[in-house]
Order: structure tokens, then C-alpha cells, then sequence
């Protein structure tokens, strides 16, 4: 993933794009900035989407990683 593209807002699965804006917020709040941990939430909230069939990563989802898997 292409962290240009992604703090951008620019990370599409077709015509929509895969992190809500809200998502973006929350990543950003988690990682400050922080590239690894941007890619570290970023693969962690894809895999859990697609596990659980979601085409849009929320910032519930963000959420849920974080203190699931992250904290």
C-alpha cells in the first residue's frame, strides 16, 4: 500500500475508496504519523475487513483493531 496514496484519501476498490475518512482520522490519531505503524494498523484493519466480507474499512473497524490486536 502506498502511504502517499493513503494519507492522500486515495486507496479505491473500484469506485469506492477502501478507508472512510473517519478510518483515516483514527489511523492517524493511532500511528501520529509513524509509518510503520501506519502499515502495521493498515494490513491488520484489511485483514480483519476481509475476514469479516467488509468492502470499507470504518473507523469502528480502526477501533476494534486497535484494541484488539494493537494494544
Amino acid at each position: 500500500m502506498d502511504l502517499v496514496a493513503l494519507r492522500r484519501g486515495d486507496v479505491h476498490n473500484g469506485d469506492q475508496p477502501i478507508f472512510s475518512n473517519g478510518a483515516l482520522d483514527e489511523i492517524h490519531r493511532f500511528s501520529g504519523g509513524a509509518a510503520m505503524l501506519i502499515n502495521k494498523l493498515c494490513t491488520h484493519s484489511l485483514l480483519y475487513g476481509s475476514q469479516n466480507g467488509r468492502r470499507i474499512i470504518d473507523d469502528h473497524m480502526i477501533k476494534q483493531v486497535i484494541q484488539g490486536e494493537l494494544s
